[in-house]
């Protein structure tokens, strides 16, 4: 379904322009991502999207930038291309140069691509802009919750992850390298300490932070619940 612009926007192309870019995208993407098993499939994108203008609507953001953005973030995720981190924004960038955005919007948004994934405990995000603050939100508020759940135990099959083992405990990586190189051997459940339940306090916006404390709340409650019966307490 297409998210039709709204006038808000500060970027220079006139309202039948922006639709048909966002038409062709989402056309794009949805062929690109459909049937993808990891959590990051068309699905999760379009999430997203909604998400994203939502918050976008409310901070009185750039919505072509956003929309564009948040449709594009996962088109070519590292994790899934040999730990390249310019695999997405360069894909990107090739498809906005073949549909003819404008290169000031598209180096917008391929930087926020570039910058956009979460790359350890202890690495400071390096998004720049308020609409990749926005589309960084909307990413991670899909990665908290019941769906947050849901994908990372997606996620950690696609990686061939057990579900948990308590010998292994999990690691607040404090570079952006050693969280690549980790490959999760402390199977799913380390993930949520390692990333999810750090979310909450990483939200850019009012509007995510609101969200993101009854997700966050959420992901207790299961873990609560997980390691009650693991320990045959439930």
């Amino acid at each position: 379904m297409l998210l039709v612009y709204a006038p808000m926007s500060n970027s220079t192309l006139n309202s039948e322009e922006k639709n048909r870019i966002l038409k062709a995208t989402e056309e794009y993407v949805k062929k690109e991502l459909t049937g993808e098993s990891s959590g990051h499939d068309w699905w999760h994108t379009q999430r997203v999207w909604k998400t994203a203008v939502k918050i976008a609507k409310k901070e009185k953001a750039d919505l072509i930038v956003v929309q564009l953005a948040a449709l594009l973030h996962d088109i070519a995720d590292w994790k899934f291309n040999n730990d390249n981190e310019s695999a997405g924004s360069d894909k990107a960038k090739e498809w906005l140069d073949k549909i003819g955005v404008d290169e000031n919007i598209s180096n917008h948004i391929c930087e926020i691509i570039h910058d956009l994934s979460f790359k350890g405990a202890g690495v400071k995000s390096e998004i720049k802009t308020k609409e990749g603050m926005i589309v960084q939100d909307a990413d991670r508020l899909d990665a908290m919750g019941a769906i947050g759940i849901a994908r990372a135990f997606a996620t950690g099959a696609k990686f061939n992850r057990e579900i948990y083992n308590p010998e292994i405990k999990p690691t607040l990586h404090q570079t952006a390298e050693d969280y690549k190189k980790s490959k999760g051997y402390g199977g799913s459940i380390n993930h949520f300490y390692e990333k999810l339940l750090l979310l909450k306090d990483r939200m850019n916006t009012a509007t995510a932070k609101k969200i993101a404390e009854k997700r966050h709340k959420f992901m207790e409650h299961y873990l609560k619940e997980f390691f009650n019966e693991w320990n045959g307490k439930a």
